[in-house]
């Protein structure tokens, strides 16, 4: 099979890898039909963070089950599945609890399970990992487009909108217009907030915010943006979603976190080591910090839903489509801020 190959920063390539079989009986062998890059991907892309020269590459499948071992129940071969960002078994204590990301058993897309952006995948907990598209949508490419998101980018928004303790008429500062960040605006939105304010540097992410129901955006940077949703939220609000992952990104919600307020946060939080994170801050103002690397898994039925019955739509998110051939150019895009997400098809 050909899949997407990290050769070194900069240099994502296709190559010829040996095609994963069953190995035992709980796996599941999908053929993707849809994948992502990914935000995250784009840490080692640009040298940021360490991966192996060599390694296959993504973690956002969807396709159709090619085979499964005795032990699978929850799907079969001819099935239309999503799958999120890890692997889990679905039956640990923390999979019990809806932290999939903990998992006991958990396992990664990279490796000899094929890699996400690939044209074929294990999943070695099938029952506790895919999750199955009514057979009705399981060839309606516009549905399809929309439900890709809640592998990982949907799931990982609503993270953070429930971390941050969003609901019904609530006002919420979204710190981010990335993918994560856009669909942070939706979950905000479907939670029920009244006021959601979406900062971010781009125009034109913070007018796609709008179209997902930020009620006011802000483009201003650093102290000025700070002052900015101090403005809008009479002195800050008390639901802030960090969804960047940097150190500066958190310091910014810290900022801006009304005092007794929650963050939620879901960007990997890369820089805080060197750069310190604003502890005493949040101490002294009984600030929560609250969240983490989604377990997207424990919101996939619900999101699902809502796609399927046309009340939610990420898909907007994928500005670009490119072929499996083309994922360099898709890495080049989106780290060049000409894509706000792409969509690969192999």
């Amino acid at each position: 099979m050909r899949a997407a190959i990290f050769n070194g920063p900069g240099d994502i390539g296709v190559e010829e890898r040996p095609r994963p079989d069953i190995e035992a009986p709980t796996d599941a062998i999908i053929r993707v039909t849809h994948t992502a890059v990914c935000g995250s991907d784009l840490w080692f892309y640009r040298g940021d963070s360490d991966r192996d020269e060599g390694s296959p590459v993504g973690h956002e499948p969807m396709g159709i089950v090619e085979a499964v071992g005795d032990d699978v129940t929850s799907v079969a071969p001819g099935d239309r599945v999503l799958a999120p960002f890890t692997i889990s078994c679905g039956e640990c204590e923390f999979c019990r609890k809806g932290l999939h990301t903990s998992c006991e058993n958990g396992d990664s897309w990279g490796g000899d399970n094929g890699g996400g952006q690939g044209e074929y995948v294990r999943s070695t907990r099938a029952d506790g990992t895919l999750v199955r598209v009514p057979d009705r949508f399981a060839d309606d490419e516009d549905t399809l487009r929309s439900l890709l998101p809640l592998t990982d980018v949907m799931g990982t928004g609503h993270h953070a909108a429930v971390s941050a303790g969003v609901e019904a008429g609530a006002t919420v500062v979204v710190i981010g217009d990335g993918a994560v960040g856009l669909c942070g605006v939706l979950a905000a939105r479907r939670l029920g907030a009244e006021r959601i304010v979406a900062v971010g540097h781009h125009e034109d992410r913070l007018e796609l915010a709008a179209e997902f129901g930020a009620t006011e955006t802000v483009s201003e940077r650093g102290e000025a943006a700070v002052e900015r949703v101090r403005e809008l939220t009479h002195g800050g609000p008390n639901h802030v979603m960090e969804c960047v992952g940097a150190a500066s990104a958190m310091n910014t919600a810290i900022d801006i976190v009304r005092p007794g307020g929650t963050i939620g946060y879901v960007g990997v939080p890369y820089g805080v080591e060197e750069e310190g994170l604003d502890v005493f801050g949040m101490f002294g103002r009984n600030v929560t910090l609250a969240g983490g690397v989604a377990p997207v898994r424990a919101y996939a039925e619900e999101l699902m839903a809502d796609v399927l019955q046309g009340t939610l739509d990420p898909a907007p998110i994928f500005t670009e489509t490119v072929g499996l051939d083309e994922v360099d150019e898709g890495y080049r895009m989106m780290d060049e801020r000409e894509a706000i997400k792409v969509l690969v098809k192999p």
